[in-house]
């Protein structure tokens, strides 16, 4: 779990910027393994700082897949 929560935050740190589309979609696919995988740990202890994590890379993953599927005008 300790492993888990370090691997997200630091996840959460990494710079987004200058990505190649085929990062993007890395960076994605992780953020949903990362987000995936704290929900299991928090669906057995409740605990509200792994639901602030999961808010966190949630929002950080909405912004890459913007990016990605480009703006809508």
């Amino acid at each position: 779990m300790e492993l888990l929560i370090n691997e997200a935050l630091e996840f959460e740190k990494a710079k987004m910027s200058h990505m190649s589309t085929s990062d993007r979609v890395v960076a994605s696919r992780e953020a949903k393994r990362l987000i995936l995988a704290i929900n299991e740990i928090y669906k057995q202890n409740k605990d509200h700082s792994l639901m602030d994590i999961m808010k966190r890379l949630t929002a950080k993953k909405k912004k890459i897949e913007v990016r990605l599927k480009g703006r809508l005008v």
